[in-house]
């Protein structure tokens, strides 16, 4: 091993393939987009370069303005509940479900195989008002709260947090493996002499257990930061509850 790593030659091997797709999957097309978006028309035909007055217009419009913190707001809701029930799902396995942890760490982690399509069709069952309630309405109408019936993805108010709640679900059981593989590292001794010391669990936590999860909790803000940054949402039509 020493001897392949000490090769600059067998470094170049395995590092220029990977980096040339890299530059040609990654870094041309944002170039390439960039470029794009200082000329206004269609590329080809009516095509003029107008600098960087797209970016000024894009400044001061107020749908963009909207389109951005709507899109914070589900960034942030979304980033914060997958690491925070990630981390809590993870406790569990490690303190209190001792005896079930495999089985239900199996379950929680179903979700994220789960093709896209399968998970959108899922959800859209489940927030479903017509033609006959989803799950969600049907549980609602049964306990008598008949008021609480809504489209639940067809209306702004409650779109962007069923579309949060979808994607939590989805992604929790990755970060609460994540989490689990950093409590699993934390020495018996450490928390039994914890313990022994009188701590709390909430002491325990805060003094012991989330100092030595801090890097892995930093990779998995940054994980979730990342995948969520990938969804642009648009401003939705004003809701008639709402206005």
């Amino acid at each position: 091993m020493k001897h392949v790593l000490g090769n600059k030659k067998a470094i170049a091997l395995f590092v220029v393939p990977g980096l040339i797709l890299y530059v040609g999957l990654v870094f041309v097309p944002v170039i390439w987009s960039f470029v794009y978006s200082l000329y206004s028309g269609t590329p080809g035909l009516s095509w003029s370069f107008s600098g960087l007055k797209n970016y000024s217009k894009l400044l001061i419009d107020s749908k963009f303005h909207e389109s951005l913190m709507v899109t914070i707001r589900y960034i942030l809701t979304t980033m914060l509940g997958m690491v925070v029930l990630g981390l809590a799902l993870a406790m569990m396995y490690r303190f209190w479900l001792v005896k079930f942890k495999n089985l239900i760490r199996t379950i929680t982690f179903f979700p994220v195989i789960l093709p896209t399509v399968a998970v959108g069709q899922l959800f859209r069952k489940i927030y479903e008002i017509q033609p006959n309630y989803g799950l969600l309405n049907s549980i609602l109408d049964a306990i008598g709260l008949h008021d609480l019936v809504q489209p639940w993805i067809g209306q702004a108010s409650t779109a962007l947090g069923c579309l949060s709640v979808m994607d939590i679900w989805v992604s929790v059981g990755f970060y609460a493996v994540i989490f689990y593989g950093g409590l699993i590292d934390i020495p018996d001794d450490i928390i039994e002499a914890a313990k022994v010391d009188g701590c709390s669990s909430w002491q325990m936590f805060k003094n012991i257990i989330f100092p030595l999860l801090r890097p892995i909790t930093i990779t998995c803000l940054v994980f979730a930061f990342a995948g969520t940054c990938l969804l642009y949402t648009s401003p939705s039509p004003r809701d008639p509850k709402t206005s």
